[in-house]
């Protein structure tokens, strides 16, 4: 990784002013959400409008093509009903802009975008029930679906693969040496084994599109709907967008729904019935489902301790999955494919909407 400070860290004072220069807006509140490698504020208006203000790093703000495609995703997906952020326009009808901020560490270009403001509160925060994880998982597939339509000139900039993308597990080998005395390392370097046997040499022949990459328990938000059920008002984070596998979706989405979950072994099927309902799994799809939830969580955990190194101040939030990923990865790996994908295909066989 570059070893340019590529995370933007801008003052409230300098968040507000660019808020109040771009956009216009007579600001009564603004305040810092938590987040992984870029930056967010919550903004409030006089008129009691509520937005995030989103600065994305500047690595990530070096292709405008893409923060382009990405806003387009959002924008379509809203229009086809998903509840996504819409993008707001700055005074100078633009969609985004870049701009040039020194933030402590010399003067860089960041793309800044001003977003409309989800209720709810996220998964990770909120006891969410088997139908709720079917809910998601459907959604999961309705998003990936609904961007087979998306339209743009630039859609090519999405086959870039990023290092969070499930075809890049190997790539955790580079990083291995944060987990140094930790005894999960082996577990780690055992499933990357694996994964390079059984699930690369496949890579090429699964069906692939537009997906979103990253629908965690942090980026889906939800609101209680009655009898202790919930629905999801809230997509977040299109930064991960990518032309990329089917099942690392819902791969994805297993790996962050079991997190906080007091049942993990049970979201698996949930998800599954509700992604099912929807996009139907193939044989060679659902054979490399283990290893790929297992992979991700190698991701989330080795790369979330890297970025501590780098960003010591962002350390709660970059250690998010340490906690329950460990135990979560440790009881997978120590169950194996076989049991864990029986008690999935079996519940997801199973499972009533109701």
């Amino acid at each position: 990784m570059d070893a340019v400070e590529t995370k933007p860290m801008l003052t409230l004072p300098q968040a507000t002013q660019l808020t109040v220069r771009l956009y216009g807006l007579t600001l009564t509140e603004v305040s810092t959400l938590p987040s992984y490698s870029d930056q967010n504020f919550f903004i409030v208006t006089k008129e009691d409008n509520k937005y995030v203000l989103k600065i994305m790093n500047s690595e990530e703000s070096m292709n405008p093509a893409r923060m382009e495609v990405q806003t387009l995703a959002m924008s379509f997906l809203h229009q086809q009903g998903v509840p996504s952020p819409v993008v707001m326009h700055t005074t100078t009808g633009k969609l985004m802009s870049m701009e040039e901020i020194d933030c402590g560490h010399g003067a860089q270009t960041y793309c800044v975008r001003l977003m409309t403001y989800l209720p709810g509160k996220t998964v990770a925060e909120s006891p969410v029930t088997a139908r709720d994880l079917y809910h998601i998982g459907k959604l999961a597939a309705v998003i990936d679906t609904t961007l087979k339509q998306l339209v743009s000139p630039n859609v090519d900039v999405l086959k870039t693969k990023e290092i969070w993308s499930l075809s890049n597990v190997p790539l955790v080998d580079d990083y291995l040496s944060v987990m140094d005395g930790d005894p999960l390392q082996g577990v780690i370097k055992a499933v990357i084994e694996q994964y390079k046997l059984h699930v690369a040499p496949r890579v090429v022949s699964l069906r692939r599109g537009i997906i979103h990459g990253d629908l965690n328990n942090q980026n889906v938000i939800v609101t209680p709907s009655g009898n202790g059920r919930h629905e999801v008002s809230g997509v977040l984070d299109f930064s991960l967008l990518m032309i990329d596998c089917y099942v690392f979706e819902v791969a994805v989405v297993i790996a962050y729904m079991m997190m906080e979950n007091p049942s993990p072994l049970d979201v698996g099927g949930a998800v599954l019935a509700g992604w099912g309902s929807v996009m139907v799994l193939s044989d060679e799809e659902k054979d490399s489902l283990y290893l790929l939830v297992l992979g991700r969580l190698c991701q989330s955990l080795v790369y979330g301790r890297y970025n501590v190194t780098k960003y010591p101040d962002n350390k709660e939030y970059l250690l998010t999955t340490a906690k329950s990923g460990t135990l979560l990865l440790t009881k997978l790996w120590e169950m194996g494919k076989k049991n864990v994908e029986r008690k999935w295909f079996t519940d997801a066989a199973i499972f009533k909407d109701n």
